[in-house]
């Protein structure tokens, strides 16, 4: 019997090989400038603090750069963003495009060696940041610059006078996991950004009356796709608070709430919140996902399409793209689309010659949305970078993705699996050899090694270490050594202790022959001693699919990561009616922490309610 397949589909630009300047117009600062000019008061971006309509965005973008240009950031400079995701860092990050500089967006959550690293390498000369976050900044050659200092130009003075980019200049520098042991800087021009730009506007009809979101951190690629598409067009930009972002149930509120019509997720909180009930008069559109395999097809009934994207962050965010269809069943898992407009894949063999369709190759990306290469890296980007020799243009080059795909007769492509070490975790790229490498730093650590493991549609890294002779490193110092120098995505969620790596009769690792890996045991586990401990033991335990958890052990040497935290604090919410900020929970790591956290909100509550109320809450 033969089976009609429903299959992606996407509006697209007429002509593929248009020039993204002749498609969109102008560079990104040059866009906001005009729609400032046209529609001054419409709203441009709000956040929980501030909102800045596109006369105050691009005013406050002209005088950071006015500012910028006399410190002598100029074309190919790269200036820092120390912030989180806000209204500020979308003006100063426009703001460097305006003075012709490119952005290197931080989180203020990573590691000061990172970021100490990062604004090395990039050779930032300035760093823009808050008078608060200034001092959490890292010490270096780069002089801090408190955005606040910087006043807006008055709505009656002539705007400052900015250096216009070319399409070829340096737009922004966004860092990636190295197998090396360092992040490694890609550089993305302003032709990559403007045909982001132009493909997302066209295929999803973005309009001014659009409302998007930027709840991804800025240090990761896909924020890019959450700004300046939406900014380029007059549409708004709506940042979620940090209690939001991560949980199914309060994003979907907030969605529906401020009226979102387009929005970006993390595939596992997208395919969380497929399940959620969704009101009638749901104004989201488009739900966006990517950076991970998705596991869901769009469920029957949905007021919005799920569009699945694909794209390595040396492709300007986005290769391929695909609405997904509703409720196709079979084996299959969801394909990542087509190549948008402005962007080609190749699918190669091991001696770079074209397979062919419907067999397995490695995927090459070329196109106006290709990246520059790395920064300071001339002999990375020669190897990742290489030029297309069946391309018609003798310059053309195609970037070596690493990822194994099959294309279909329809045109679409299968994603499956990687070729390296490289995995996704939430999102984020990670090289299992960077995370071994600074394991293997720490003085009890002889030698290391990373696995993945897969729990439902959850990666999880799993360490096994060879310790020194007569020691044995506690999980709990390994995760706090890491700590110190990695983002928390790229923590493992398990340490194990093993006496030597076993090898293969070839002397390779035998991955198959590594134990299951467990949690270190540092003792008797410690049981509850108030009602309040008793349940949460009983969320987390359920949680983590444990038999026993002891109130004294870590949630995140557990095997916690973020979204299981959020889950934590929405079953707080629903016993107790209170709210355990994500940042404190983070922080206490711990049944017992948490627990002092909980009692501490409920002694203020019950200090506001009637005996009556005290006695229900308690009971």
């Amino acid at each position: 019997m033969s089976q009609t397949v429903e299959t992606f589909s996407m509006p697209t630009r007429a002509s593929v090989d248009a020039s993204p300047e002749s498609v969109i117009g102008s560079t990104v600062p040059e866009l906001v400038e005009q729609l400032a000019a046209a529609h001054p008061d419409a709203v441009a971006v709000t956040d929980p603090e501030m909102s800045l309509s596109y006369s105050d965005l691009d005013r406050w973008a002209a005088s950071i750069a006015r500012v910028l240009r006399a410190r002598g950031v100029d074309r190919e400079v790269v200036v820092g963003v120390f912030l989180p995701r806000s209204a500020r860092l979308v003006a100063g990050a426009l703001g460097i495009m305006r003075a012709g500089g490119a952005y290197l967006p931080l989180d203020p959550d990573y590691p000061a060696d990172r970021v100490a690293f990062m604004l090395e390498d990039a050779g930032c000369p300035v760093v823009l940041t808050t008078q608060d976050l200034a001092a959490r900044l890292p010490q270096g050659p780069w002089q801090p610059m408190v955005l606040t200092s910087i006043a807006p130009a008055g709505r009656m003075e002539p705007a400052p006078p900015v250096h216009r980019p070319a399409v070829d200049d340096l737009a922004y520098v966004i860092y990636t996991s190295g197998s090396t042991g360092r992040p490694k800087g890609v550089e993305v021009t302003h032709r990559g950004l403007l045909n982001l730009c132009a493909w997302h506007r066209d295929a999803f009809e973005i309009t001014a009356q659009d409302r998007g979101t930027q709840a991804i951190s800025p240090a990761f690629d896909p924020a890019v796709n959450e700004l300046w598409p939406y900014l380029s067009t007059g549409a708004s930009v709506h940042v979620p608070p940090d209690e939001v972002r991560l949980s199914a149930d309060r994003m979907r509120d907030w969605l529906v709430e401020k009226r979102i019509t387009s929005a970006f997720l993390p595939t596992v909180l997208a395919e969380a919140i497929l399940d959620q009930q969704w009101p009638a008069g749901t104004a989201l559109r488009y739900l966006h996902t990517g950076g991970d395999v998705l596991h869901r097809f769009t469920p029957a009934g949905l007021p919005f399409d799920l569009v699945n994207n694909y794209g390595p962050t040396e492709n300007t965010v986005v290769t391929s793209s695909g609405v997904v269809p509703r409720e196709l069943r079979g084996d299959r898992l969801p394909t990542i689309g087509r190549p948008i407009p402005g962007a080609y894949v190749r699918v190669l063999d091991e001696e770079l010659q074209p397979v062919p369709e419907g067999q397995v190759g490695e995927l090459f990306v070329g196109g106006a949305s290709l990246a520059r290469g790395y920064r300071n890296r001339p002999d990375l980007t020669a190897e990742r970078f290489i030029a297309d020799r069946y391309a018609d243009r003798p310059e053309a080059r195609l970037y070596r993705t690493g990822d194994l795909v099959r294309m279909r007769w329809d045109g679409e492509i299968e994603f499956l699996g990687r070729l390296d070490n490289q995995v996704k975790i939430r999102g984020s790229r990670v090289e299992l050899d960077e995370v071994v490498a600074v394991l293997d730093e720490h003085p009890l650590v002889r030698s290391a090694v990373l696995t993945v493991s897969e729990d439902g549609n959850e990666r999880r890294l799993n360490a096994y270490v060879v310790p020194i002779e007569g020691t044995r490193p506690p999980a709990a110092e390994l995760r706090s050594f890491l700590e110190e120098r990695l983002p928390a995505f790229m923590i493992p969620a398990t340490f194990t202790h093993i006496e030597s790596l076993p090898l293969t009769v070839n002397g390779k690792l035998d991955r198959e022959a590594l134990p299951e890996p467990r949690v270190a045991s540092e003792g008797e586990l410690a049981p509850p001693r108030t009602p309040v401990e008793e349940r949460l033991v009983e969320i987390v335990a359920g949680l983590l699919e444990l038999e026993q958890v002891g109130i004294d052990q870590d949630f995140f040497l557990l095997g916690g990561h973020s979204l299981l935290a959020t889950q934590i604090i929405a079953r707080i919410r629903e016993d107790y009616g209170v709210e355990v900020p994500l940042r404190n929970l983070f922080n206490a790591r711990t049944i017992e922490g948490i627990s002092t956290l909980v009692e501490g909100l409920l002694i203020a509550r019950l200090e506001t309610m009637s005996e009556e109320e005290a006695k229900g809450l308690l009971l």
